[in-house]
C-alpha cells in the first residue's frame, strides 16, 4: 500500500482473559479486510485488578463500576492515540472505532432475578473525548434485545475473512473462554467452554505466575478421568446452541466445587484443564461441524503449545495457528469490532440470529461523535 487510505476502522477489544487491550486499524471492500496495524497494550495492574474483582460474581459496588469504567474509556482513548503514533495513521484519516470494552457480566438466560443482561464497560464518551475519533460502542445488548445470546458476535466476520479457505473451515478462537465458528454451509457458532481463564487463574494460585508459558507446567502433569468426567458433568457442555458463557460461570469456585479438587495435585489438575478445553472444543466439533475440514486457531491460546498439540490429536482435520493463513491471531477480534463499526456506519446488520438466537438481524451498536 503505497499511501494510508482515508477510510480507516480501528477497532479494540479488552477479552476475557483481561490480559491487555487488543487493538487493530484495518481497511474493508468486497473481497476482505487489509488490516494495517495491530498491537496489544498491556493494561495497568489497577485496572486489571479492578476489571477482574468486577468480573466475579457476588456483591458488586457500584462505586468500583463506576470509577472503572471511566478509567477505562480513557485508558482506551489514550492507547488509541498512542497506536496510531506509532503506526504512522493520522487521526483525521480513521472514520471510526469500534470499542468493545470489557464484559464484566454476562448473563444470557433469564432468570428468576430479571431478564437477560450484558454489560461492557470502558466508557465510550470517554474513548471519544480523548481520542477525537467518532467512537461505535455496545455492540452486544441490541442482539440480546431482540432475544438473543448478545454472543458470539465474530462468526460472521470469520465468514467474511476465513469463508473461502476450503469446503467447511472451522474457527477455533481461544481466550478466557473458547468458541468455534462453523464456515461452509450455514453459519454456525458457540462458546464451547473454558479457554484460557481457568488455566491462567489456577496457574497464578500454584505457581504465582499469569499464566503457564507454552503449557510447560501442564505437561509434566497427568490428567484426571475422574476429575475430567466431573467437570464434563456439567449441564453447560450438553446444552445446544445458541449458548454462551463467561468468567461468571466457569471461575474458580466452580473449579473448587468439584469433588477432590484441593487434594489433587496442582500439576494434574492444571493437565485436566488443557484436556478439558480440547475436549470441549473438539467434542463440539465432531456434533456440529460434520465433515470439517481445516482448524483455524486464533487468539492466546494459540500459543500453549500443549492445548494446541492436544487439539490436534483428538482433532479430525488439520489445526493450524492463523498465522498459518495470513492473519495474526491476537488482532482477529479487534478487527472484528472494526468490522462492526463499519457495519454500523453503513447501516448494515452485525448480528447473525442462526448464531445467537435473535429474533432477526439488527444494525449493532451505538454512536458516539468525535
Amino acid at each position: 500500500m503505497t499511501s494510508i487510505p482515508s477510510d480507516i476502522f480501528l477497532g479494540c477489544i479488552s477479552g476475557t482473559s483481561v490480559d491487555g487491550l487488543d487493538i487493530a486499524a484495518a481497511v474493508f471492500d468486497d473481497t476482505g479486510a487489509e488490516v494495517m496495524a495491530a498491537t496489544t497494550t498491556p493494561l495497568p495492574d489497577e485496572l486489571r485488578d479492578a476489571l477482574l474483582t468486577l468480573g466475579k460474581p457476588g456483591d458488586d459496588d457500584l462505586d468500583l463500576l463506576g470509577h472503572t469504567d471511566a478509567a477505562l474509556g480513557d485508558f482506551i482513548g489514550h492507547a488509541l492515540i498512542n497506536f496510531l503514533a506509532s503506526a504512522g495513521i493520522s487521526v483525521s484519516d480513521v472514520r471510526a472505532v469500534g470499542s468493545h470494552g470489557q464484559t464484566v457480566r454476562h448473563r444470557p438466560d433469564a432468570s428468576p432475578h430479571g431478564p437477560a443482561f450484558t454489560m461492557q464497560i470502558g466508557d465510550p464518551n470517554r474513548i471519544a473525548e480523548v481520542s477525537g475519533i467518532t467512537t461505535v460502542a455496545d455492540f452486544r445488548r441490541r442482539d440480546m434485545a431482540a432475544g438473543g445470546q448478545g454472543a458470539p458476535l465474530v462468526p460472521p466476520f470469520h465468514e467474511f475473512v476465513f469463508g473461502q479457505l476450503s469446503a467447511r473451515p472451522v474457527v477455533v478462537n481461544i481466550g478466557g473462554i473458547s468458541n468455534i465458528t462453523v464456515l461452509g454451509g450455514t453459519l454456525t457458532g458457540f462458546d464451547t467452554g473454558p479457554g484460557n481463564a481457568l488455566l491462567d487463574a489456577w496457574c497464578q494460585r500454584h505457581r504465582g505466575k499469569p499464566y503457564d508459558k507454552d503449557g510447560a507446567w501442564s505437561q509434566t502433569g497427568t490428567v484426571g478421568t475422574a476429575l475430567l468426567n466431573a467437570m464434563l458433568s456439567d449441564p453447560y457442555f450438553t446444552a445446544e446452541p445458541p449458548k454462551s458463557t463467561g468468567r461468571e460461570y466457569f471461575h474458580l469456585d466452580w473449579l473448587r466445587s468439584l469433588p477432590n479438587v484441593e487434594d489433587a495435585d496442582p500439576v494434574d489438575v492444571q493437565a485436566t484443564l488443557v484436556e478439558l478445553t480440547a475436549q470441549c472444543v473438539t467434542d463440539a466439533l465432531a456434533r456440529w461441524a460434520a465433515g470439517y475440514t481445516d482448524v483455524v486457531v486464533c487468539g492466546g491460546g494459540r500459543l500453549n503449545s500443549h492445548l494446541l498439540a492436544r487439539l490436534s490429536d483428538l482433532s479430525a482435520a488439520p489445526v493450524h495457528p492463523s498465522e498459518h493463513f495470513g492473519l495474526d491471531g491476537d488482532s482477529i477480534e479487534a478487527t472484528a469490532f472494526a468490522w462492526l463499526a463499519h457495519r454500523h456506519l453503513s447501516g448494515t446488520p452485525g448480528n447473525a440470529p442462526g448464531v445467537t438466537g435473535a429474533a432477526g438481524e439488527r444494525v449493532l451498536g451505538a454512536i458516539y461523535p468525535a
